[in-house]
Formats: C-alpha cells, structure tokens, sequence
C-alpha cells in the first residue's frame, strides 16, 4: 500500500507571542491508500484544525504535512490548489446550495474538468446520486430532503470527482443514529470500491466500528495510533 498522507512532527498554534495557543503538537501519523481513520477527542483538541490542515485549507509552517506527495508546510496555494483538486469535503451542516437540486449541487463539483461537457457532468452526477440511493431525488432541493438524504447528496458530492482522499468533519452530528450509520456505511462501502482514503473527525462513538483504525486526539497530542 501507498502512504497518501505523512504527517511528522507537526506542530501548530493560533495567535502570537504572550497570546500564542498551542492547537497541534509534534503529531505524526501515516495514512496507507483505500484506509478508513477515524479521529476522535474532545471539543478544542485539535480534530478540525488538523483536517482543515489536511485539507489544504490552512497554513501550517512546523513539521512536515505530505498529502499526495505534495509538502504542505510553508507551501504556496498553487501546490494545495493541486491536491485540493484530489480530496472531496463532508461537511456537517452539508454546505449545500439551496437555490440547486441534488443533481446541480453534484454536477458542479465536476465544473472544474474542463474534459467533461455539461452533459457527461450531469450524467455522471446522477449515477453518484442512484448509486447513494438518491435517484427518485435528482431534482430535489436540499429543504425538501430529510437530514439524512441531504448528507447522502453531501457524500455523493465529495465521491462524483473520484478524489483519493475524503475528509469528512462530524458527517454524523445533525443525524440520528440510524441515518448517522446508514451515511458513513455507505461512504465507507463507496470508498473502499474505489480505495479512497477517508479522515474523518467525529464525536460519534456510535459509528467507530467503520474504520481501519481509530486515532484519539487529545490536547493537540494524539494518543493512540
């Protein structure tokens, strides 16, 4: 197996000086190709900080963050522009546009492969869509679907550019359990049959039986590997 993200020593704070607050400190972890790990850990311990890191979503500038073979540390936006273009994001509160279907939310994620016409867009949307169980929905918009459908159009978004990372930050908070366990199965089933690597942060203790391996994080400090 390959290693897609290699994280050694890492260390991140907010703020400067007499204000500085340590977020992230001297974390390492490797994660292999087509592998499910979960973060868990209090509100404040570093979770989404470090997914968002990760993500290529925040500048971190001690350590080593290798994600696809890209260094992220001191890194300029045009490299994790590049990587960014390989990961699909799930939110929490789903970050769908309500003014759009479940199909436009999907196809639009395709926008930026200029090798795909706005049918082959749409056409590829849809089987994402029937393939999460949502193909009587196509033309639905986000509030006139359930929680749980709506996280379902979330996850077909993030899988329909075939990323080879899904970072996933609390997909199950807004769920109950049954639609909380039914959405990260069926990541989980969708992912492994492509080998996506999945990150995902949770508080949910009710779906740690998804992952390859679980990861504590706890006062920036990870304590089990």
């Amino acid at each position: 197996m390959s290693t897609v993200i290699d994280v050694e020593h890492l260390n991140f704070s907010f703020g400067s000086g007499v204000l500085t607050q340590p977020v992230l400190k001297d974390v390492t972890i490797s994660i292999e190709k087509g592998e499910i790990v979960l973060i868990t850990g209090p509100s404040g311990s570093g979770k989404t900080t470090f997914l968002t890191i990760i993500g290529g979503l925040r500048q971190a500038f001690h350590g080593s963050v290798k994600v696809l073979d890209q260094q992220f540390i001191n890194s300029s936006e045009q490299i994790k522009v590049k990587a960014r273009q390989q990961i699909g994001y799930i939110f929490q509160q789903h970050n769908l546009l309500k003014s759009l279907t479940a199909l436009q939310n999907v196809s639009m994620t395709l926008e930026i492969n200029a090798a795909l016409t706005e049918r082959q867009r749409r056409e590829r949307a849809a089987e994402m869509l029937i393939a999460v169980g949502l193909g009587d929905r196509l033309d639905y918009r986000p509030d006139q679907l359930s929680g749980g459908q709506r996280q379902r159009v979330s996850i077909a978004r993030a899988l329909v550019g075939q990323p080879k990372i899904i970072l996933a930050d609390e997909p199950t908070a807004s769920l109950d359990k049954q639609s909380g366990h039914e959405a990260v199965n069926l990541l989980k089933q969708l992912a492994k049959e492509s080998q996506t690597t999945i990150l995902l942060v949770t508080h949910d203790y009710r779906i740690l039986d998804i992952a390859d391996r679980v990861v504590e994080l706890e006062d920036g400090v990870i304590k089990q590997v």
